[in-house]
């Protein structure tokens, strides 16, 4: 049978490999893995009951490197195979192999200040077999290194492979105290990033001062992340900032909260002092004022929108209302049943009712009411713009006068 292992490498990187359960591995072993063309050296640092899902069985592409060699990588999420438990020699070799690595680091750290590369080197790893070099660093952008893969490859006479990481992974390899006192989250036991974003602190109350919610690395601090779910619980039975409470003391306002211990800070409407009251104590409050327009009015705008003569609405009555609760006429000069209450909307392609005496053409042009009118000619002119035995007008020949 066999079992799924997680491995970690002496530089922070990490991968998972199957074994059969005959070896007798336990957490905290080292062990040999055969991972593509080459050895390697790590710690079983996790067990999984079941393969992962996302696992795929060993199976090597090939593919172009940096340096121009041609070798077998793994694909993402692949699952290598350990061949043996690491004994006394193994451990022997795997600690000159860091001496080296240290060494490797070195030279690697003189051709990047030669070549001028924004780059800042993490560490360096060599595989158990001394096939292949693994430089991890760190840069704010993209770095073009294919002429540092070049000149490293002559240097050590190996495979070289250089790897970016983040400032989260820089942080969790090279580790460091927290804000709180304790080693780093990453460090010990958080190995997945997830996404954070800054609504997970507001949601949880927190100041939104670059300084209280940024961890070492610069970006937000992980515990945001999974102490999310745990808040938002708590916030349900908590009255929020601003609306307006009662408690023992009185009536006033939630100035401050603490979701932790469940208690509310209130500020009292008749004085300036401040109470602070557990959340179950306390019982928000809606005044009239406060109350979103709902069924209370829609009852009465009901009524006044029915139609008048079915007999439902009730006459209005000048005697103790005010005149603006009173209802408006229906506008004039509709015809009898197209009466129209005032505040009901106009229906769609509903057009004003013609009066009896307008008899203006259904689709008469609109004029220009500012264009000024047409002057008429006085001086008897024809239709082409030309006067009984004028001049013509353009070529045109002039006209004979009647004759008889």
């Amino acid at each position: 049978m066999d079992i799924v292992y997680g491995i970690m490498l002496d530089n922070g990187s990490g991968y998972n490999a199957r074994c059969d359960s005959s070896l007798g591995l336990h957490i905290g072993d080292f062990c040999v893995i055969r991972k593509d063309f080459y050895l390697d050296y790590g710690q079983i640092v996790k067990q999984f009951d079941a393969p992962p899902p996302e696992a795929t069985p060993a199976a090597p592409v090939e593919e172009e490197r940096e340096s121009g060699g041609t070798v077998f990588s793994a694909k993402k999420n692949e699952i290598y195979a350990i061949l043996r438990k690491a004994t006394v020699v193994d451990q022997g070799k795997a600690n000159e192999n860091k001496m080296r690595a240290k060494s490797a680091l070195r030279i690697t750290g003189q051709y990047v200040d030669r070549l001028g590369l924004p780059m800042k080197l993490i560490n360096a790893h060599y595989s158990y077999d001394g096939k292949l070099i693994t430089v991890q660093f760190s840069a704010e952008g993209r770095v073009d290194f294919r002429e540092l893969v070049k000149l490293l490859s002559q240097e050590f006479n190996t495979h070289i492979e250089l790897r970016q990481i983040g400032v989260r992974d820089e942080t969790a390899i090279l580790g460091g105290i927290a804000n709180c006192g304790r080693p780093l989250c990453c460090c010990q036991f958080l190995k997945d990033f997830a996404s954070i974003n800054v609504k997970m602190a507001k949601e949880q109350d927190l100041s939104l001062t670059p300084s209280t919610i940024s961890g070492i690395c610069g970006r937000l601090k992980c515990c945001l992340k999974y102490e999310h779910e745990g808040y938002l619980e708590l916030e349900k039975t908590m009255p929020r900032r601003g609306e307006l409470c009662e408690c023992k003391d009185g009536r006033g306002r939630v100035v401050d909260r603490n979701l932790l211990t469940q208690k509310v800070t209130i500020q009292l409407d008749d004085s300036t002092h401040t109470v602070v009251c557990p959340a179950s104590e306390v019982s928000v409050v809606y005044l009239d004022k406060y109350k979103l327009r709902g069924a209370a009015g829609q009852g009465d705008s009901a009524k006044q929108n029915q139609n008048p003569s079915g007999g439902d609405a009730a006459k209005p009555s000048s005697e103790g209302t005010a005149p603006s609760q009173q209802q408006k006429p229906a506008r004039q000069g509709a015809p009898d049943g197209q009466n129209r209450p005032h505040g009901q909307p106009r229906k769609q392609g509903e057009r004003p009712p013609r009066q009896p005496g307008d008899q203006r053409p259904q689709n008469r042009p609109q004029q220009n009411p500012n264009r000024p009118p047409r002057p008429q000619r006085q001086d008897g002119g024809n239709r082409d713009g030309n006067r009984d035995g004028g001049k013509p007008h353009g070529n045109q020949p002039p006209r004979r006068p009647p004759q008889g």
